[in-house]
């Protein structure tokens, strides 16, 4: 079968997001657009995801526990588990590696906690817009420790990406899929034999996709969806 998908969402934690990015708001806007798959990937913090998660799972829409990592080279990588658990557990690991500097709210904007039903129950404290002490590959590395899938972020992009700041894909890293940014050319025959996903990247409620962009899976589950993001 196949499923419409958008696996690039950012919330209100999100430096960069919009307020009106909240848990309700997008399932709700991506039940109103027809997607069956969806994760929210706020900038290096899981936060959101947990009421998303609940929220998309009571409208019958699977939800990808994840978050959008910056390493050290500046490589936006997005990095998704098959359960809020080991999410969280990585989560543990990877929050160490955090340059502690203080958000500024003046010139990000906030970055909300928010709970089931859209209230505001805390403030992160330390800025989520750069980049963490991990390399690319010893990003990768962790994320497979929790059988995650990392992912490389719009590949062709002029910043942020692989092929701007890499300017390689390294050899080792175990890579099966990338994301492409809709709105550049790709370079020909660099990504051929990778999976390729197009997400919106949404920051507002009106940039989440319409169901444009399919998987081709066996059931509708989490599992289905993994093993069409490895690349079987």
């Amino acid at each position: 079968m196949k499923l419409s998908y958008d696996l690039h969402i950012h919330s209100c934690l999100s430096p960069c997001g919009d307020d009106t990015m909240t848990p309700n708001n997008i399932v709700n806007m991506c039940a109103l657009k027809g997607l069956d798959v969806i994760a929210v990937t706020d900038h290096n913090h899981c936060g959101n995801v947990p009421p998303v998660y609940a929220l998309a799972r009571a409208q019958g829409i699977i939800c990808i526990p994840g978050m959008e990592v910056q390493t050290r080279e500046e490589v936006h990588v997005l990095c998704y588990f098959e359960t809020i658990e080991k999410m969280q557990s990585f989560f543990d690991i990877f929050d160490t590696y955090r340059l502690r500097l203080p958000n500024r709210p003046d010139y990000f904007g906030e970055q909300y906690f928010m709970d089931i039903e859209d209230v505001i129950v805390d403030t992160y404290a330390h800025t989520l817009i750069t980049s963490m002490d991990l390399s690319f590959e010893a990003l990768i590395a962790l994320v497979k420790q929790y059988d995650g899938i990392a992912i490389p972020a719009h590949v062709n992009k002029g910043s942020n990406s692989i092929l701007a700041n890499l300017g390689f894909m390294p050899k080792t890293a175990d890579i099966n899929t990338v994301e492409v940014f809709k709105g550049a050319p790709l370079p020909d025959g660099i990504f051929d034999h990778y999976v390729q996903l197009f997400n919106s990247d949404a920051h507002a409620l009106a940039a989440i996709s319409e169901p444009e962009h399919f998987i081709e899976v066996d059931e509708k589950n989490i599992t289905a969806v993994f093993k069409c993001l490895r690349g079987a």
